[in-house]
């Protein structure tokens, strides 16, 4: 097996709008799976003993989905892929926004986060349009689109969770995702499969990757480990900010998604560091820099802390987020036999 480089899967044809629209239809898909963390004090009072594993539960399904799906890119048309996944997470979110019992709402989150990959799609579509000098570039405006969507979804989530209810803001989602599947439609280019492999044998590609690149290896552990940390700050935030210390509501917990967004900043910081520095470094700060902000949290259970903590947290995991996706993206260029 061997990989091979954008230029050979399909000819540029990358324009800064087609880049944007791309960019915003990833903050699109990936918001969806973190709705639900600033409403699970208020998703508590439907779903006594189950709120606190909603948020785990749709994380398992996109990482199922990063399995399963994501590398249906390499055999499938991508853009009939992308209007696919899209369309198919409109219909996991009326599941959800509609399910009756805890267990269908665990299901459906399930298959939130599932489809949600979508986002895993567009990224890697977009490396492969873009020319060879724009790569870097083009990439890193959707990563600021992924980003975006992953902060911003929580302040849209408090204060829709919080006025009008948890069902209602994936009601509202729905129809955004249905929006994203035609826009996606009308404005991507087709292009042929990078690959020839039938789909078990796609999925059994990955334990020779996983085998045969170390870098590989150590970019996923390491950023799923920040990423476990991160996550786990988000979800318990709300909670936490409805004891009696601080006596804040989903409103609030929404307010952080906008303040962690000044660690948007870090995706062109860290790229233009790796472009110089190597990524290695950039991943190394990041890991220190989010190891400081839950020793900050430890140290001031504050608001102050909160905030500033929040910042660096989020801004750590995002650079070395980036820096490890321009290991994983390089790698593309090399051949692993297999």
């Amino acid at each position: 097996m061997t990989f091979t480089t954008p230029s050979a899967i399909a000819a540029p044809r990358m324009t800064t709008p087609l880049t944007f629209a791309m960019a915003l239809a990833t903050g699109v898909a990936v918001a969806n799976i973190y709705y639900n963390q600033p409403m699970l004090k208020i998703m508590a009072h439907e779903l006594p003993g189950a709120a606190g594993i909603i948020s785990p539960i749709t994380q398992l399904g996109y990482a199922a989905g990063l399995f399963l799906l994501v590398p249906l890119g390499d055999i499938v048309e991508r853009k009939r892929l992308i209007v696919a996944q899209f369309a198919v997470l409109a219909l996991a979110l009326l599941a959800l926004a509609f399910a009756s019992t805890t267990a269908t709402v665990l299901i459906a989150s399930v298959f939130v986060g599932f489809t949600a990959t979508v986002a895993q799609q567009i990224i890697p579509f977009a490396a492969h349009l873009a020319s060879p000098e724009r790569r870097g570039a083009t990439v890193g405006t959707l990563m600021s689109g992924l980003l975006g969507g992953v902060l911003l979804s929580r302040t849209v989530a408090g204060y829709v969770g919080g006025g009008l209810g948890w069902r209602e803001m994936y009601m509202i989602a729905a129809p955004v995702a249905v929006i994203a599947a035609i826009g996606m439609w009308a404005v991507l280019p087709s292009a042929a499969p990078a690959s020839q492999l039938r789909y078990p044998a796609l999925l059994a590609s990955i334990r020779t990757l996983w085998r045969e690149l170390p870098q590989l290896r150590r970019a996923a552990v390491t950023q799923a480990l920040l990423f476990a940390g991160f996550s786990a700050f988000w979800t318990v935030l709300p909670f936490r900010l409805a004891e009696p210390q601080f006596g804040m509501g989903a409103g609030t917990a929404g307010l952080f998604g906008i303040v962690g967004a000044v660690g948007v900043i870090a995706a062109p910081f860290a790229g233009k560091i790796s472009d110089r520095r190597g990524p290695a470094i950039v991943v190394k700060l990041g890991a220190i820099i989010s190891l400081l902000s839950w020793v900050l949290f430890a140290a001031s259970p504050t608001i102050t802390a909160l905030v500033i903590g929040v910042i660096t947290l989020d801004f750590g995991m995002q650079s070395a987020m980036v820096s490890n996706q321009s290991i994983v993206y390089s790698l593309r260029l090399k051949p692993v036999l297999g």
